[in-house]
Order: structure tokens, then sequence, then C-alpha cells
């Protein structure tokens, strides 16, 4: 199964029908990563007839009950045709913004997911097919000299503990070409979605 994730950054050719139906027409999920407006969630969604997992960025703060529509991943677990996602929203508290979160409070927020986690990796090997976040992992994609673009240390332990096979994130622009968007850490593959990025689930025989 394919998933279309996108964060952060709205793009001109997201907005036509054409281009998404050509490009993204064997996909069966859209993942957003957070920062994402409600209207274009909306649009990429029902042009392509996809349902919607989220989590919420910190520039979310106007995210109302049922917008933007689809689930909330955020300290939850949901299955979709056989594959499971976790969620994790926010990014380091940098400020006094609402989705934002000190390594304490997210350390609380890993914990309190590790229960319904940690049987299935004990059981198949892996806590969980994907790990939505809206920041990176601490030292894998961040940005050392931004305290607002660093990761969460904890999900360096989140990976170790649960091993999902994916953890995705955005926050972190990808300009950059030279800027590495995979990386291997643990048992799981890390990558930068943002600002869109297809992620075939499918696992190796």
């Amino acid at each position: 199964m394919k998933i279309l994730a996108i964060s952060d950054v709205v793009l001109p050719k997201m907005q036509m029908a054409d281009y998404l139906h050509q490009q993204f027409s064997d996909v069966s999920l859209l993942v957003s990563c957070g920062d994402m407006p409600v209207w274009y969630l909306d649009f990429v969604g029902s042009i392509l007839s996809l349902p919607l997992f989220y989590v919420r960025g910190n520039h979310d703060t106007s995210y109302k009950s049922p917008d933007p529509g689809g689930d909330n991943l955020h300290m939850r677990i949901k299955k979709y045709r056989g594959y499971s996602f976790a969620g994790l929203e926010g990014s380091i508290r940098y400020n006094r913004g609402a989705i934002q979160y000190t390594e304490g409070e997210m350390l609380w927020n890993v914990m309190r997911l590790m229960p319904r986690l940690l049987p299935q990796r004990w059981r198949r090997g892996y806590g969980v097919d994907v790990l939505v976040t809206h920041s990176p992992p601490h030292g894998i994609h961040d940005i050392a000299d931004d305290y607002a673009h660093r990761g969460f240390k904890v999900f360096l332990r989140a990976m170790r503990w649960v091993q999902p096979r994916f953890l995705i994130h955005g926050h972190v622009d990808t300009w950059d070409r030279r800027l590495t968007r995979e990386t291997d850490y643990a048992k799981t593959k890390v990558i930068n979605i943002n600002p869109y990025r297809v992620v075939n689930l499918e696992r190796e025989s």
C-alpha cells in the first residue's frame, strides 16, 4: 500500500486536479505530518478520494473538531488495510504555543503509548508500521542551531523500544537538496516527507 504524506508547505501544483490524478492515482491514504491548512487537506483528499490520518504541527492552532476531517492520530493507534499507524503531534517548546512540548511532556506522551505498542513489537517484531510525527527525532534531519526545529530526544528511545517500521515527519525544510531526507535508525526508516512524499508500506518478502 502507498500513502501520500504531506506537511508544512502549500504547493501550487498540488492544487491542480489533473496533476494529482496523474501522480497519485495508486495512493490509498493521505497522511498529514502537520502545519497544513484545512482547505488544502480537504482539496487533496477530495480530489483523490482518500481517507485522511493526521497529526497537528506547531502552527495548527486553528484546527477545531471535526476539522480537518479524517482521524487525528495524536496518542492514538489506527489501522487501515492491515497497516497500523500511531501519531505524536507538535514541536519542541520554544515559546508559549499550544502545540509545543518539553522533552518531559513528550516523554510522558510516549510512555502512555508504550503499553499499546510493545505487545505488537513482541508479537510481530515491530510495534507499529508507521509512527507519524510533526517533528523529527533529535539529531536526525533536525537543525541543531535552530531551537524551534530541533527534534525530540525521546523519539530515539521510542524507535529503540517500539521499533516502528517507518517514522515519517515534517517540520524541517528540504529545499537544500544536500540535506539527508532518509535515515535508518535501529530498525526504523526515518523519512522527512516535507513538503510531500509517496511512501510504499509493502513489506519485503
